[in-house]
This record gives structure tokens, sequence and C-alpha cells, in this order.
């Protein structure tokens, strides 16, 4: 009888996440260049100039939070993340830091956004969501493999 070699859920998510921590690496630097770019390359089309870098960003905080392999229900966490970010723009804080004498305040003022939208929210949504079944599917792929990997036997003592 052969013996099953995946010993449950958890097993099976911390061998996945041990292979997968380079992969998320490359990825979350991927979305940062590309957010870079978007904001540095303007084309006219107001959802690739404005939206795209929010999606991206969004897509960058769920990809931090997932290398962390600490929280489980990442895409709950970064909608939370964002929502946050997104909310405390109706302060009124992040708009008057953008007048501070200090360059890295008013770099900060700039990441976090300085005026509330119902349209960044949706984009952040997107990019989440996008990253969201990228994980997924990376998720299946990799399950068979974290549970039919064979384990090193240790030699019998004699």
């Amino acid at each position: 009888m052969r013996k099953q070699l995946c010993r449950g859920k958890y097993h099976e998510e911390m061998a996945q996440a041990a292979g997968q921590h380079g992969l998320w690496w490359a990825i979350l630097i991927a979305i940062i260049l590309a957010g870079l770019l978007s904001r540095a390359i303007h084309t006219g089309f107001l959802i690739f100039d404005k939206y795209l870098g929010d999606a991206l960003y969004a897509a960058m905080v769920y990809a931090i939070l997932r290398l962390t392999g600490r929280l489980t229900r990442v895409t709950l966490w970064a909608a939370v993340a964002m929502f946050a970010i997104e909310l405390f723009q109706l302060t009124g804080i992040p708009a008057s830091l953008l007048h501070s004498g200090h360059p890295a305040v008013r770099i900060c003022a700039r990441l976090l956004g300085a005026t509330f939208s119902v349209l960044d929210l949706m984009a952040y949504a997107v990019g989440i969501l996008c990253l969201a079944g990228v994980d997924h599917r990376l998720r299946i792929r990799n399950a068979g493999a974290a549970c039919t990997a064979p384990r090193a036997r240790s030699s019998p003592v004699t």
C-alpha cells in the first residue's frame, strides 16, 4: 500500500510558499517597474495613464503581503489595506502633507494619494483580483507537486 506523502494543508502550503518565494520577489519587482513606467509614459488614455498605476499599486500591496508568508486570506487583507489608504485621503491629511517643506513627506503624500475616488477603489480591486487569480493558479499548479514529491528517507540503523 502506498503511503500518502502529504501530511496536510498546512504542510502543503508551507512547501509551496518556500518554493515560490523567489517567484514572488520577481513578480513584485515586475509590478514596481510596470507601475513606474505607467506613471512615466503617457498614452493619452485615462485608463492606462491613471488607473493602470492604481491597479499595479494594489497588486504590489498584495505581493508584499504574500511575501510575508504570515497571512492567510491575502486578498482580503490587501483589499482592507487599500480601502484604508483610500479612506485616509478623506481626512485631508495626505493633501496637507503635499505642502510640506520636507521632500520625504511630500513623497509619502504622493504615494498615499491626496484625493478620494471610488474609481481608485475599483482599480485597486482589479489589481488585487488579477494577482489573486495568478496566485490561485500557481497554488493549483503546485498543489500536486507538494504532495507527490518524494521525501528523503533516513537510512536504517544497523
